[in-house]
Parts: structure tokens; sequence; C-alpha cells
């Protein structure tokens, strides 16, 4: 498992140890884990949560009215350190 795999598996395991149901996705750049808060979750399990989302690069609270709170959070994937990096027409 890639170290951003490893960072998002003990995020979710944290943010599951709070009560919320996390999913987490594997995209090009980012490995991101996200999870619905209920209007219920208490200060202690906020402390908990915010203290997991320290351990991603960014992350955010998505509030509507019509859906409720979506937290995010996104783990950077390391880029190679040899080959085409830049893609076709990447000066260096």
């Amino acid at each position: 498992m890639s170290a951003s795999g490893v960072t998002a598996a003990a995020l979710a395991a944290r943010l599951s140890a709070a009560g919320l149901r996390p999913r987490v996705e594997e995209h090009t750049r980012f490995t991101t884990v996200e999870a619905e808060v209920p209007d219920t979750l208490s200060a202690d399990s906020w402390r908990e949560v915010l203290d997991a989302v320290a351990l991603a690069d960014r992350f955010g609270l998505l509030a509507t009215s019509l859906n409720g709170r979506t937290l995010w959070a996104g783990v950077r994937k390391t880029l190679p350190t040899t080959g085409d990096v830049g893609g076709p027409g990447y000066q260096r």
C-alpha cells in the first residue's frame, strides 16, 4: 500500500472510532476520505475528528441545507522521481 493509502486508512480508522462512516477513494493525485457528519456529533467527537483530519494535506467541511454536512480530507500521492513526470510539453 502506498504512503498516501496508509495515511488515508489511518485517517478513516480514526473517523470510524469517532462514530463516522468514512469512504476512501483513490484518485490520480490524491487519496480522499469522506464522511457524513451528523448534527448530533458531540464536542468530544468533533475534537477527535479534527485531530484525525490533521493527518491529511487538505481537509474541509461541505455543509448544505439539502445534503447535510460532509467532511472531506485529501492525502497527496507522491509523484514519481523519474520518467515523464510533467507530461507532454513539460519544460525542464
